[in-house]
């Protein structure tokens, strides 16, 4: 039997606590273009001021009904140029789940991240249209709400919704399912991917997949991420010491 295909979804990342959600303070009147015009120009900013960043992941991966689960602690370094590289530091439990689909989303991933393949997986207006569905808390901080519907099906694109912080136009939540389905296999998978702010920087907290499959049934993925940093060294010594406050935030409450 083959083990379901969420290969695809590990490109999808190119994409802390669950959010808390509410009304949001008023927001400029803009749409959703105009807003997603500010995010990639801030995000071309914030790449150039960060040149790239180095970070650690825990890759959870279980199946209730086999009653399988395997483990994977990984590095990442990020060029300035987007390019990802992946090292494997730790592999535990179902062995062909951590050959077939957890570094096959690891490689994934670093393919689509070449910058001759990037801007093809990217929430931009060459590869999505977009419609502003209204405003919402996300940590305590309005952001706009928008859909995203993607132009062709593409199974390194998604097609859900997307949250953008209203004062630094950086997506801070998205939610939804490839535009294409990853394989024959595969009935449906669902993400929510999350990102926290660390310094001037907005770098990935947590990923939660769920995968139906035909034979396999519910496969679950849980993606950890932690100790992320820009390389730039002025940004650095910024978002290190964001997270030291943190950390120590979290400690003080135990």
């Amino acid at each position: 039997m083959k083990i379901p295909d969420i290969v695809g979804f590990g490109a999808l990342l190119l994409l802390l606590t669950t959010p808390a959600f509410g009304q949001a303070p008023q927001t400029p009147a803009l749409s959703a273009d105009e807003v997603v015009a500010r995010m990639v120009t801030r995000d071309a900013q914030r790449e150039s001021l960060g040149q790239g960043y180095t970070g650690n992941r825990h890759y959870i991966l279980d199946n209730q009904r086999l009653h399988k689960r395997a483990e994977m602690q990984v590095t990442v370094k990020c060029d300035p140029d987007g390019t990802k590289h992946f090292e494997v530091v730790s592999e535990e439990g179902w062995k062909p789940a951590n050959k077939r689909v957890l570094r096959k989303m690891l490689e994934s991933e670093a393919e689509t991240s070449r910058p001759e393949t990037r801007p093809t997986t990217r929430v931009t207006p060459s590869n999505y249209t977009f419609q502003m569905l209204g405003s919402e808390l996300v940590e305590a901080r309005p952001a706009y709400v928008i859909q995203v519907l993607p132009k062709r099906r593409d199974k390194y694109l998604i097609e859900g919704r997307v949250w953008v912080d209203a004062e630094d136009y950086a997506i801070v939540r998205a939610e939804g399912k490839p535009a294409k389905n990853p394989s024959f296999w595969t009935r449906s998978v669902y993400f929510v991917h999350r990102y926290q702010k660390a310094g001037l920087f907005w770098f990935p907290s947590l990923t939660e997949s769920t995968t139906e499959a035909y034979i396999f049934g519910t496969t679950q993925v849980t993606i950890k991420y932690f100790d992320y940093l820009p390389n730039a060294e002025p940004a650095r010594a910024l978002s290190s010491n964001v997270l030291v406050d943190v950390k120590d935030a979290s400690h003080a409450q135990h």
